[in-house]
C-alpha cells in the first residue's frame, strides 16, 4: 500500500473517531440527560473541525494532505488542552459564563443555529460527571490524543 493510501486511511480514522466522539456525546446528552457545559460543546466543535479538515485531506494532492495533517494535529492539540482545562480548572468553578469556551460558542453563533447539538445547558461544575467511573472529559481527551497521534504519523510519512 502506498504512503498516500495510508495517509487517506489515517484521515478516515480521524473522521470516524471524531464522529463517534460527537455521536457518543450527543447520545449521552439526549438519551441519558447528561447536559453539556461550554467546554463540552467546544470539544464537540473541535471534533467537527477535525472531520472537515480530514475530509479536505482526502484530496489527491500531497500538499493538501500535509496541510490537513498539520491542521488536524493543531486542532487535536487544542482539544487535548480543552479537555484538560475542563477537568482541572473549569469543573471546579461554579460558572462557565463568559469563559473562553462560552465566548467562542456565542461568537460563532452555533448555540443558536444548532442548539440541539451545540448549546450548553449546564455549568462546568454540574457537567463534571463520570461515565463508568471515568471523568467524561477523559474520553474526549483519549480521542483527541489518538487523533493527534494519527496526525503526527501522517506528517512524518513521505507520500
Amino acid at each position: 500500500m502506498s504512503p498516500a493510501a495510508l495517509q487517506r486511511r489515517v484521515f478516515g480514522a480521524a473522521i470516524v473517531f471524531s464522529l463517534l466522539a460527537v455521536g457518543g456525546a450527543m447520545t449521552l446528552q439526549h438519551a441519558f440527560d447528561y447536559q453539556p457545559c461550554p467546554w463540552c460543546i467546544l470539544q464537540r466543535l473541535i471534533f467537527v473541525a477535525i472531520v472537515i479538515t480530514a475530509l479536505a485531506g482526502l484530496v489527491p494532492m500531497r500538499a493538501a494532505r500535509r496541510v490537513a495533517a498539520a491542521l488536524i494535529g493543531a486542532l487535536a492539540a487544542c482539544g487535548v488542552a480543552a479537555a484538560l482545562w475542563q477537568h482541572f480548572v473549569a469543573a471546579a468553578s461554579a460558572s462557565c459564563d463568559m469563559t473562553l469556551a462560552d465566548r467562542i460558542i456565542r461568537g460563532l453563533g452555533v448555540d443558536e443555529l444548532w442548539a440541539y447539538a451545540f448549546a450548553p445547558y449546564a455549568s462546568c461544575a454540574d457537567a463534571a460527571v463520570k461515565v463508568l467511573g471515568v471523568p467524561f472529559e477523559f474520553y474526549s481527551l483519549a480521542v483527541f490524543a489518538a487523533v493527534l497521534g494519527l496526525a503526527i504519523w501522517a506528517l512524518t510519512r513521505r507520500a
